[in-house]
């Protein structure tokens, strides 16, 4: 008789950084759209919400003095202050996902990545790159909707990010969008393949050859 034991299987953290103007947030979107298990974090914000946001659902709006609080006891696997206001990952929302067997998807930046890589060191960690300075610079200026002195700094935090490209597991270059999205997915059934995602496998069928004499 075969052996009809499941075995449960661990989700999968998937970090992918970019620069601006590389085509992260399209990539991502695809992503999302294709691969039903991906699950969804909610980070923490001290900024008020905006619009239609609602608490809970865009972000967890909480006071600078709450998410100092947090911070302090450890509960975030990566935070950051932006234009004066905090934003910060819990940490054990994640962990119930990945138990639960759910794969979750960051979209965030360089540091707040290897702030994740350090609380969840079998991630597995993707730096998409534009084709050349030259496109990066152009893709930005097609936009529209920057100034040049946006333009500018755009393109002197790419050179500071990509200086930590080496931290990553994988380089994806963005030249062909259709290309790109298939080497990220590529990427990702690979992490789904990795033995950590099924610690149990192997043990359980070895004791199986055993059970079954």
């Amino acid at each position: 008789m075969g052996d009809d034991r499941k075995y449960p299987r661990h989700g999968l953290i998937m970090v992918v950084c970019a620069p601006s103007g590389t085509g992260k947030s399209t990539l991502i979107s695809r992503l999302r759209e294709e691969i039903a298990n991906f699950g969804f974090s909610i980070s923490y914000t001290t900024r008020a919400p905006r619009g239609q946001e609602r608490d809970g659902r865009e972000y967890h709006f909480v006071s600078r003095d709450k998410f100092i609080a947090m911070r302090s006891r450890g509960e975030f696997a990566e935070w950051a202050e932006v234009h004066g206001n905090f934003y910060g990952t819990a940490i054990q929302p994640i962990h119930d996902m990945l138990a639960e067997g759910k794969d979750i998807l960051f979209d965030i930046d360089v540091q707040g990545a290897l702030q994740l890589r350090k609380a969840f060191p079998t991630g597995i960690f993707v730096y998409l790159l534009p084709p050349s300075k030259a496109e990066l610079e152009r893709r930005l200026r097609g936009r529209g909707t920057d100034s040049e002195e946006s333009i500018v700094r755009r393109m002197e935090n790419a050179l500071g990010e990509l200086k930590q490209a080496g931290e990553f597991d994988y380089w994806v270059v963005n030249d062909d969008l259709d290309q790109a999205f298939e080497d990220l997915k590529a990427v990702y059934h690979a992490g789904c393949n990795t033995p950590g995602l099924r610690p149990e496998m192997v043990e359980n069928m070895i004791n199986s050859w055993r059970d079954n004499g």
